[in-house]
């Protein structure tokens, strides 16, 4: 059964792992170094969580924490997926064995409630073109808007 709760500070330690299973790179490549996480344009995205702007939800497969899809609003001009003083800009991680069963697609749309609820009215994120996540976020209403560093830079609107 799939479920959802906010994300919390006291996931503090989880965000830290999902924010790691998030920068995928294509194969075969598998996770990188732990120590990415520890760069100021990687951290930037998860430390301390739980600020007034942050806007997060976890996935719970059968009451176990399966994966996070977190929005945090950043400075302009701060991380990848920068668009506005307006726009959060978007991670999401599945852990892998609840990769492929819908769940994606499912969180993905829970957090964009809940980003709406917050007040949002778009969302941004970057994707490696050739990470095949970028059909589901077509589906849940992002569109390409550049290119950023070979990443796609894509928003949807929220209103």
């Amino acid at each position: 059964m799939l479920d959802f709760r906010p994300l919390t500070p006291a996931d503090q330690p989880q965000l830290w792992h999902w924010l790691h299973v998030a920068l995928w790179d294509p194969p075969p490549a598998g996770l990188r170094p732990i120590e990415v996480l520890q760069a100021p344009a990687v951290r930037i995205y998860a430390e301390d969580w739980g600020r007034p702007t942050d806007v997060g939800v976890v996935a719970q497969v059968d009451g176990a924490d399966a994966g996070a899809c977190w929005m945090r609003l950043l400075p302009v001009g701060v991380g990848m997926a920068s668009v506005d003083a307006r726009t959060p800009q978007l991670g999401i991680a599945l852990l892998p064995q609840y990769q492929h069963q819908g769940h994606g697609r499912a969180l993905m749309q829970a957090a964009l409630r809940a980003a709406r609820q917050a007040g949002y009215a778009s969302v941004s994120l970057t994707v490696h073109p050739q990470n095949p996540a970028i059909r589901l976020y077509e589906a849940c209403g992002f569109r390409k808007r550049e290119v950023r560093n070979t990443y796609h830079l894509m928003v949807a609107q929220l209103d």
